[in-house]
């Protein structure tokens, strides 16, 4: 698989992709990053890459000329261009593993008040957003995707079985997790995770999975409900 980020803040990322597991996975071959700056494609000397909206308005907008020209360049015959912005669908362990499936994945984020819209209209094949809230800009969120899609391309992770206890992949939240020393500070583990019965081990963990679902977020069970 290939990413390629398109921001104006390509420094935000550079620590990010060479750190821990996307690291791991650029040395093994098994995932290319290329960061870009839109700036590089701006054609005026002072590689402008935004201007006033039209029709009045606070703030700037992305000028299309420029994100054109670099999608344009990057592009291949079996890419998907994503825009990340707060008001597209929802990221999703589902979307995820759709997208890790993908040959290569064009991330673009937007900055100020937005991008004009047809870029959207012309070049982007998905809008994708992170959560209900807007951040100063889009690269945090592109980051975030990447990383998402990353845990479920084959050999990326260290430990494959760990997907499928994440958070969210069954529709519930995670079970808590204990490791050495068995006593620690007057706190002991749960003496069930110390019998070495997998089966009450199994029942143990999705009880825990329900209680802490249904406290923190009941929204998720209505919604399993109602499928």
């Amino acid at each position: 698989m290939r990413i390629d980020f398109l921001t104006l803040f390509p420094n935000m990322l550079s620590g990010f992709v060479n750190e821990s597991m996307l690291a791991r996975a650029q040395k093994a071959g098994i995932i290319e990053i290329g960061i870009h700056n839109i700036r590089d494609w701006a054609a005026d000397k002072h590689h402008t890459t935004d201007d006033r909206p039209f029709g009045g308005g606070p703030g700037m907008v992305m000028k299309p000329e420029p994100v054109f020209a670099a999608m344009e360049q990057l592009q291949t015959p079996d890419c998907v261009r994503i825009y990340m912005c707060p008001d597209g669908e929802r990221l999703s362990p589902k979307m995820a593993s759709e997208l890790s499936k993908k040959r290569h994945l064009i991330l673009l984020s937007g900055h100020y008040e937005g991008i004009d819209q047809r870029i959207r209209d012309r070049i982007i094949d998905m809008e994708v957003s992170i959560g209900d809230y807007v951040l100063t800009n889009g690269t945090l969120p592109a980051a975030v995707l990447a990383d998402c899609v990353a845990r479920y391309v084959p050999g990326v992770l260290g430990e494959e079985n760990s997907l499928t206890t994440d958070s969210f992949n069954d529709s519930m939240l995670s079970f808590p997790q204990y490791t050495r020393p068995p006593i620690f500070r007057d706190m002991a583990v749960p003496e069930v995770l110390l019998s070495g019965n997998h089966a009450q081990i199994a029942r143990w963990r999705r009880e825990r999975q329900m209680e802490k679902t249904k406290k923190l977020r009941q929204d998720i069970l209505e919604s399993k409900d109602r499928q």
